[in-house]
């Protein structure tokens, strides 16, 4: 799915696990910031060093990042969700700039997977990742891509669940470190994913986006590989809301599911689930009853092109009920038809209009 949103908000396609250490880690045999790949690495990351691992200046007072950004030394307790040596405070984000870094910089491309499986990855994003030094993702992502594509990579950088600032930095990272990197997400970079946080870090960092020739290389967003599981639910105008609370208040998600409800949207619901926040769904599914006929459509598809894909048609009024089941977690997408959505043969469909002007 999409969406690293959430905690993995993206990118979505959010997938929330459970079983994932809270620490970053370095795939073996995969050596750090380029380095050999026999199975040895650069070196370790201990606060005593005064350079990081791919160039950049650091601090003996601070813990420093694979490449370079050193984080701040106020507080050394364990960080929440798996952001390692990052503090998770976005105050405490960024551990470098760019003048720490020496020589010239490398290359960062947000890339796209698509919703999941090799075959739902545009060519485009393909050699994007064969040309990459370094590949930097969520630890599902990382295990989604090809070998052909792993193995023809230096360096493999994943974290888990939560870890996608410290993930973002490092990317940032190893390009200001002169490394051609790229950092993926499941579904397309720009939905609820990672190429924003990109942007801003290089930002943050006293960088420019020009200067490490940054690139989004897009990918099938979740709604649309869903919608095209279901039939053609989306061919008129749509909404995409996300029902995770870690980066929105909870308050404003509800005051955009009542704007969008009351109006002739489909709308795309990401993050419908998990297991700390099941009220959130339950919300959604009361506000979407306020404003459309219980008889409306809803298609759900639960890990869209993945192994453990299932899609389902159902209607509003069922849809609460469904939530305490297997169909519907942090990997499902719920599409919510509007007014004139209609189910045939199996299939979704939203008029786009044309009967209203032609005769077929």
């Amino acid at each position: 799915m999409s969406t690293e949103d959430t905690a993995e908000t993206a990118e979505s396609n959010a997938n929330e696990t459970t079983g994932e250490p809270n620490a970053e880690r370095e795939t073996e045999p995969r050596a750090r910031c380029g380095g050999a790949r026999d199975g040895s690495t650069a070196g370790s990351n201990a606060a005593s060093k005064t350079n990081s691992e791919c160039g950049a200046a650091g601090d003996e007072s601070a813990s420093t990042s694979t490449c370079g950004g050193s984080s701040s030394a106020t507080d050394t307790s364990a960080p929440e969700c798996g952001a390692s040596a990052k503090k998770a405070t976005t105050a405490e984000r960024v551990g470098s700039t760019v003048d720490d870094f020496d020589g010239d910089p490398g290359r960062l491309v947000a890339v796209g997977l698509g919703p999941g499986r090799p075959d739902g990855m545009t060519a485009r994003a393909r050699a994007a990742l064969l040309s990459a030094e370094h590949i930097v993702g969520y630890t599902t992502y990382i295990d989604l891509l090809p070998d052909e594509i792993t193995e023809a990579a230096a360096a493999l950088y994943d974290t888990p669940m939560c870890g996608e600032v410290s993930r973002t930095e490092e990317a940032v990272d190893r390009a200001l470190a002169g490394n051609d990197v790229a950092i993926v997400g499941s579904g397309d970079p720009n939905v609820y994913a990672l190429a924003g946080l990109a942007l801003e870090i290089l930002e943050s960092k006293g960088a420019t986006a020009s200067m490490v020739d940054f690139e989004v290389v897009p990918g099938v967003p979740a709604a649309q590989s869903c919608g095209a599981r279901l039939g053609a639910p989306l061919v008129n105008d749509t909404v995409s809301v996300s029902l995770s609370d870690h980066l929105t208040p909870m308050a404003e998600i509800e005051s955009r599911l009542h704007a969008v409800a009351g109006e002739g949207f489909t709308v795309a619901i990401y993050n419908p689930w998990s297991r700390k926040r099941r009220e959130n769904f339950e919300k959604c599914c009361e506000i979407l009853l306020t404003h459309r006929d219980p008889d409306t459509p809803v298609g759900i598809v639960h890990g869209a092109g993945r192994e453990d894909e299932r899609a389902e048609l159902t209607t509003l009024g069922e849809l609460a009920d469904l939530g305490e089941t297997d169909l519907i977690d942090m990997t499902t997408t719920v599409l919510v038809g509007n007014e004139e959505t209609y189910v045939w043969d199996g299939r979704m469909v939203t008029p786009r209009g044309y009967e209203r002007k032609y005769d077929y």
